[in-house]
């Protein structure tokens, strides 16, 4: 981490954290046990903001911050790679369902990789694993009386031989008139719609009108079930400290009555059903790609088990966009219930609500929006994208994702007070005092103040963290880093400060040098390239997040060479980005402009963010 010769380090033992990537980690007995998933994206799309602060980049915050309490943390995700959405865009790019998903699976990783996002294991669900675990699931259910056959009604297209999925049909929407509604929902008003209900269908695929043809199914039974579910809910949902959106989702399903759910579908692309007058169907995609979360971690492990049928060791976190809470808190759950088999069930769920872009919504097709690939492109340290994106986070509300806003946070924030603060005191240290650290004592009271309010913020820090409030432990360091400024500030560090006071000097150098060494700890879960960039710029290895802050730097420690950790982005930058992210229709630009002229400009709150589940 620094050219610098480790025998220069004078730093307490003990502090240094070590990450390494372990093949077959398993639980450990007696220690604390994390298990993280985020919601599987869909294979067919490359991830935008919104997609990616929906899931993996929380969970990232989140694996990253167990590691650096030395929890024995296991971090799994993947592409959902079956069902309707890859057959259809499959059939858009004229290439096979297999091609398709490999082109996408690669971009995926591409893209989380450039975010710094540090998966133990990032799979896929098109494995063997997940058609072994998937069909082993199905076949429990099926011997324990949880499964029923039922006949459905459904569209059939003759020119084509084959049942029409729900996004194999389009026609008029019978709410609204609107003529290219889709079998599963209508663009237009927004209501959802069976494929049945919608006005002179027509084939996507061919064209023709498709008649109605009778199919049979496998159904779920998850009436029987529910009295299982409520009970587990009940509890859960207290001791996991479930966001209330997520306890209101929930206790809505079950407030309903849980009634039998299809669990097959008429696709070729799916893990195919082990029952003899099924073997022309497959798994629906929501049964089957939360069992991926599984058969990723057979990829990974063939221990597997060990972390999914270990309730009493393990502790399972789950990442979600809301509209994902249901298949995580009742769907999933009682699949796995109906085994009866001891599994590792969902402890804590972490949802959001949704990022909107510039007043609009995300849109590949029409060029509007922040897509994983711009971000890159944009030539923007990754820190700053990763800063914005959890202190923007939708944890309670939809939010806006604005380039004004955007470039504010790294101006105003990041750089005036994160990168002021680090930058001032390693430039002092080495004009001074030659980047070593000098003698120095925290024994006054002003000194010993100052260590008890970070002290104090440590102790908040951790304690939000360990409810998963990743925005409001983001905004504690930020305050810590604040306090620091201040420090130097009150403290008066300046040439004069050195040449007239130098024991005063010292102290607020030795005791700024350790604060920054604990933020570069605080900031490890949030912008991981900036932890490093203050690493070597210290000399020093990467730390753990400690119960309460100590002076580990010692005096006669050889520091690094000063860094940027941030630049200025230009203001008038943001007209640029609006313009290249807005759409060739200039749509995001024109809004914007309207909104600085006054007019209301009302909040799209209907855009997905990344899912487990697809059609």
């Amino acid at each position: 981490m620094s050219t610098n010769s480790v025998s220069e380090r004078k730093i307490n033992s003990g502090v240094a954290l070590e990450i390494e990537k372990e093949k077959n980690k398993e639980p450990i007995k007696g220690e604390r046990n994390i298990l993280i998933t985020s919601a599987l994206p869909y294979v067919n799309n490359i991830p935008h903001l919104g997609n990616i602060i929906g899931s993996v980049l929380s969970a990232d915050v989140f694996a990253r911050y167990s590691r650096a309490r030395r929890y024995n943390t296991l971090f799994v995700c993947g592409t959902d790679e079956y069902g309707t959405a890859t057959e259809t865009k499959a059939l858009e790019e004229g290439t096979t369902c297999q091609e398709l998903c490999d082109k996408y699976n690669a971009i995926h990783k591409q893209v989380y990789e450039w975010f710094e996002l540090d998966f133990d294991y990032f799979g896929r669900t098109t494995t063997q694993q997940q058609t072994e675990i998937a069909q082993d699931i199905f076949m429990k259910l099926y011997k324990n009386g949880y499964l029923s056959e039922d006949a459905m009604i459904q569209l059939f297209c003759e020119k084509c031989q084959r049942f029409l999925a729900d996004r194999y049909v389009e026609g008029t929407c019978p709410k609204c008139n609107y003529e290219d509604a889709r079998g599963d929902q209508c663009d237009s008003c927004g209501q959802l719609l069976n494929a049945t209900e919608l006005v002179n269908p027509r084939c996507k695929i061919e064209g023709s009108t498709p008649i109605m043809r009778e199919s049979k199914h496998m159904f779920l039974d998850l009436a029987t079930l529910q009295k299982t579910v409520e009970d587990w809910v009940i509890k859960t949902s207290v001791e996991g400290k479930w966001s209330t959106n997520s306890k209101t989702i929930t206790n809505s399903w079950l407030k309903e009555g849980l009634k039998p759910r299809c669990i097959t579908r008429d696709l070729k692309w799916g893990t195919p059903v082990p029952l003899e007058e099924m073997k022309e169907k497959v798994f629906y995609v929501w049964f089957d790609a939360p069992i991926g979360y599984l058969s990723i971690t057979a990829n990974y492990t063939p221990h597997w088990e060990k972390w999914w049928k270990n309730p009493d060791d393990v502790k399972l976190y789950q990442f979600m966009g809301k509209d994902n809470v249901p298949f995580h808190t009742v769907i999933f759950p009682s699949s796995l219930f109906g085994t009866g088999e001891d599994w590792t069930l969902l402890y804590h769920i972490n949802t959001t609500e949704y990022l909107n872009y510039e007043n609009t919504k995300f849109s590949k097709s029409r060029n509007i929006g922040v897509f994983g690939t711009d971000a890159k492109d944009t030539g923007i340290n990754v820190s700053v994208w990763r800063y914005y994106l959890i202190a923007s986070r939708p944890e309670t509300n939809d939010s806006v994702f604005t380039w004004k806003e955007f470039i504010a946070k790294n101006n105003n924030e990041l750089l005036a007070n994160l990168g002021n603060f680090v930058n001032r005191v390693i430039k002092f240290s080495a004009s001074k005092y030659n980047s070593i650290v000098p003698e120095f004592s925290y024994d006054k009271i002003e000194e010993k103040e100052f260590i008890e309010n970070i002290d104090s913020l440590l102790k908040n820090y951790i304690e939000t963290l360990e409810n998963v409030k990743l925005r409001a432990g983001l905004e504690i360091a930020m305050e810590i880093s604040r306090l620091g400024n201040g420090y130097l500030q009150e403290s008066k560090l300046d040439n004069s400060l050195f040449q007239n006071n130098i024991e005063k000097c010292s102290t607020v150098i030795g005791i700024a040098i350790n604060l920054i060494y604990l933020l570069s700890a605080l900031f490890f879960p949030y912008m991981p390239s900036t932890t490093e960039s203050i690493c070597r710029q210290l000399n020093a290895p990467l730390r753990d997040i400690p119960d309460t802050w100590t002076i580990d730097i010692l005096p006669g420690h050889k520091l690094g060479k000063a860094e940027y950790l941030f630049k200025k982005i230009d203001d008038k930058k943001e007209e640029e980005y609006l313009n290249k992210y807005g759409g060739g229709d200039g749509k995001v630009a024109e809004t914007k402009k309207k909104a600085k002229k006054g007019k209301n400009v009302n909040t799209v709150t209907n855009n997905k963010s990344s899912k487990i589940v697809n059609g």
